[in-house]
């Protein structure tokens, strides 16, 4: 989307910066989400929005959990699930994967459907269990899939997809079962079958939560006995010191096809990976660090990307390229000198991507985001609205600064996603033949 296109929205920052962030109401809200995601496949994840985020004075605890399969695990009684081998059969092993309804822009979904492809390429047959409590709109598996297929940013299983029906739970006769979300981890426990319990965790989820019901029932997901994989090495280090998890991790890559340097030229804009739904991504302190950089470098051009923001109170003037397909990444990236993407639990793939495209990342300076990818072309900078404002000034004002978006690109054109795969489905194949106590430490 061009600057033309925001051009209204700009003159009411000159005005003053209007006030339509502050008086949008949940409905907008949502149907602002569902524009970005699709009609069909937002449903879901409007609904579960709405009641989360958007309305916190009617919202109620425990909201997207089956309550009946929370209170009926007791985790305080240890459950050996692990133990002793599975012998693969000759096409390899039955793996149920149970998931949340994924979105048209949802990187999470997006990342565990790539890992369930290279399951299937490993000779392992999948049913993918969609999860979403009856207190939502039906979920629809045609609007589902029709949605995947019409978005590159999904691979082409041949999995079968099911709807998860607690009073049915899932069919016998599978040898190892994934959770990937809090939410559905305590349907993964219950299963009856001899089968080993895998938990595909991206984030530390509880730390999306106010200290409360959701958060305690979040964190005791990790006390479940299940063996993790998780998103690079600060969260295998958390949950094994902190709950005694058993857990590999895989590092994060980059889809060099779609992410490279193709502008040798001087860059004269920045980027902003924003999320507004997702309270982790900072925003909202993006945009307060943002503001100051506007005050320092009125000549640069700031685009956002992630969220469609033009129902938001953004204080500068700004391009709003909502969440374009994955696709169109790639031309914005490569008009960039420098991106800000803040995590404030486990790092999104983001800063390794722009990367790629000869961007350089700015970061907020903690654990989380020094234990995914240690680059020295990443600043990792203190939360500080002024102190990453002038770190991008400093980026900018770079002699050599076409110079190091080459040196940026070439520094992780090695790191490919066939290499975390096969990781991936190695430590699964170990896994399964031995106690995951017996796995390599993370390191």
């Amino acid at each position: 989307m061009s600057r033309r296109t925001n051009a209204r929205q700009r003159a009411g920052h000159e005005r003053g910066c209007g006030q339509q962030g502050e008086t949008m109401s949940g409905a907008q809200r949502v149907l602002e989400a569902i524009k970005a995601e699709g009609l069909k496949s937002a449903v879901w994840r409007s609904a579960k929005v709405m009641s989360t985020r958007y309305n916190p004075f009617s919202r109620k605890p425990l909201a997207t959990v089956y309550p009946d399969e929370v209170s009926a695990v007791d985790w305080t009684t240890a459950r050996d699930f692990n133990s002793g081998a599975i012998e693969g059969r000759d096409s390899g092993y039955r793996v149920a994967w149970i998931i949340t309804p994924p979105g048209r822009t949802s990187g999470g979904h997006q990342n565990a459907f790539r890992f369930m492809d290279f399951l299937e390429k490993a000779g392992h047959q999948l049913t993918v269990y969609l999860y979403s409590p009856s207190r939502y709109p039906v979920v629809s598996i045609e609007a589902i899939l029709e949605m995947m297929r019409e978005t590159s940013a999904y691979p082409d299983l041949k999995a079968t997809f099911r709807l998860y029906d607690p009073e049915r739970g899932f069919d016998a006769g599978y040898d190892a079962l994934f959770a990937s979300d809090w939410e559905n981890a305590y349907s993964v426990y219950r299963y009856e079958g001899n089968a080993k319990r895998f938990y595909f965790v991206q984030d530390f989820e509880p730390a999306f939560f106010a200290a409360g019901s959701d958060y305690i029932v979040a964190e005791n997901t990790y006390r479940l006995g299940f063996h993790g994989f998780s998103a690079g090495r600060w969260l295998a280090r958390k949950l094994r010191s902190d709950y005694g998890m058993s857990c590999d991790y895989y590092d994060y890559a980059v889809d060099t096809t779609r992410y490279r340097h193709l502008n040798s030229q001087p860059r004269n804009e920045i980027l902003f990976y924003v999320r507004p739904p997702t309270p982790r991504r900072a925003t909202e302190f993006g945009l307060l660090a943002l503001r100051e950089f506007h005050l320092l470098r009125p000549d640069v051009t700031i685009n956002l990307v992630g969220w469609d923001m033009s129902g938001f109170d953004v204080p500068f003037p700004y391009v709003n390229h909502s969440a374009v397909d994955i696709s169109a990444l790639n031309d914005i990236y490569n008009r960039c000198a420098a991106g800000l993407a803040l995590s404030l639990t486990n790092m999104s793939l983001v800063p390794m991507e722009i990367m790629s495209s000869g961007v350089v990342p700015v970061v907020n300076d903690a654990p989380n985001t020094h234990g995914f990818f240690d680059s020295p072309h990443i600043e990792y900078v203190p939360m500080s609205p002024r102190a990453i404002a002038e770190r991008i000034v400093q980026i900018l004002d770079r002699p050599d600064a076409s110079a190091h978006a080459a040196v940026i690109a070439r520094s992780v054109e090695e790191t490919k996603w066939s290499d975390p795969g096969s990781t991936f489905t190695e430590d699964f194949a170990t896994v399964m033949r031995t106690s995951p106590h017996r796995v390599a430490d993370a390191s």
